[in-house]
C-alpha cells in the first residue's frame, strides 16, 4: 500500500483568530480597570497617616471595601447600606465562605471628616458578623496621596 502525499504550499499561519483574541483581551482589561476605579467614591478625602506602615503584597480577592463618607453614610461599591443591612450582608458572606469566612479582609475607607462613632459602628458590625481582619485606608504622604498611594493601618482584633 503506497500512499501518495501531496505537499501543500501554505502562505503562512492565519493570524486573524490570534488578533481577535488579543483585541478581546485588551477590551476586557480596559473595562475591568474602569469598573475597579468606579468602585470607590472620589468624594472621600482620606485621613493622613504619615507614620503608618505601607502595605505591600498582593490584595486578597475576597477583600471587602466599606466606605464611610463625611456625612456618615456607609456604602459598598456605591450601594448605600444601613447597619442592619450591612450586618446581614457580611453574615451571609461569612457563611458562604464557611471555615475561611472569618479570615475575609475588610478595608474601611473613611473620610477624614467622618465622625468616629460612624466608623466604630462599621467596626462593631464587622465584629458582630465574625470578621476580625480589619484595616483602614489612609494617605501615607500628602504629596503622594494625590496620585493614589495609600497605606493601611491594621487592627487585628476587634471586640
Amino acid at each position: 500500500m503506497k500512499r501518495n502525499f501531496q505537499k501543500k504550499e501554505s502562505g503562512g499561519v492565519n493570524m486573524t483568530p490570534m488578533i481577535d483574541v488579543v483585541f478581546q483581551m485588551i477590551i476586557f482589561f480596559v473595562c475591568t480597570a474602569q469598573l475597579e476605579k468606579e468602585m470607590f467614591s472620589e468624594f472621600i478625602r482620606l485621613a493622613d497617616s504619615p507614620n503608618a506602615p505601607e502595605m505591600a503584597g498582593e490584595k486578597d480577592p475576597r477583600t471587602i471595601t466599606i466606605e464611610v463618607d463625611a456625612d456618615g453614610r456607609t456604602t459598598i461599591g456605591g450601594t448605600r447600606l444601613t447597619a442592619p443591612k450591612l450586618k446581614n450582608l457580611l453574615v451571609k458572606v461569612v457563611a458562604d465562605y464557611g471555615v475561611h469566612g472569618p479570615s475575609i479582609p475588610i478595608l474601611i475607607r473613611a473620610d477624614a471628616a467622618a465622625r468616629h462613632a460612624r466608623v466604630k459602628t462599621v467596626m462593631d458590625v464587622c465584629a458582630g458578623a465574625g470578621l476580625y481582619k480589619i484595616a483602614f485606608v489612609a494617605v501615607k504622604d500628602a504629596a503622594e496621596g494625590r496620585v493614589g498611594r495609600t497605606s493601611e493601618s491594621r487592627r487585628s482584633n476587634v471586640e
